[in-house]
């Protein structure tokens, strides 16, 4: 009975198809960015454009295992250009591919406000997954700071409503 009432909140939810080109395209733009961009513009290295990538298509594809299967390749790339110990973005990003899809069911993702929301919240769980993983499975020297990670998720979630309202135009309606 449950099940039946929660499937039927939301009625009007829509599954987005992308072009293998753009699935492919834009987390790789979205790397490269993040690899390249820091080294001159040294403020750019407050976003994470990987994640916002893991999080728009796995909002947008609303399945858990294509949401956790884009989070893992995005996360294993992003591992494979640090010199950091590999699976640690890969962990923390499946986790949100996964998490970002199964409650996109339930929530308007489309709506600006939403995605603001969506993505601060998903920023600090990316962070504190990457933070547990790499204090306490990996042995790195972190330090949890709060006000750095929240800046960091309200700076990531500001630009992401541009850039999502950008990357909606490469939808194709399923």
């Amino acid at each position: 009975m449950r099940a039946v009432m929660a499937q039927s909140l939301r009625t009007d939810v829509s599954v987005n198809r992308f072009h293998p080109a753009a699935l492919v395209g834009v987390p790789l733009l979205a790397l490269f960015l993040q690899a390249f961009v820091p080294l001159k513009l040294h403020f750019v290295s407050r976003f994470d454009l990987p994640l916002l990538a893991t999080i728009f298509f796995a909002v947008s594809r609303r399945n858990q295992v294509q949401g956790l299967m884009t989070g893992a390749a995005i996360g294993l790339l992003q591992d494979s250009l640090t010199g950091l110990p590999i699976g640690l973005y890969g962990l923390s990003k499946t986790v949100v591919g996964y998490v970002a899809s199964s409650l996109s069911v339930k929530i308007d993702s489309e709506n600006p406000g939403s995605r603001f929301l969506i993505t601060f919240g998903f920023f600090m769980l990316h962070q504190l997954v990457y933070f547990t993983v790499a204090r306490g499975m990996v042995r790195l020297d972190l330090q949890w700071q709060w006000q750095h990670e929240l800046l960091g998720a309200v700076l990531n979630a500001l630009v992401a409503v541009p850039i999502f309202m950008m990357l909606d135009r490469l939808k194709q309606r399923a």
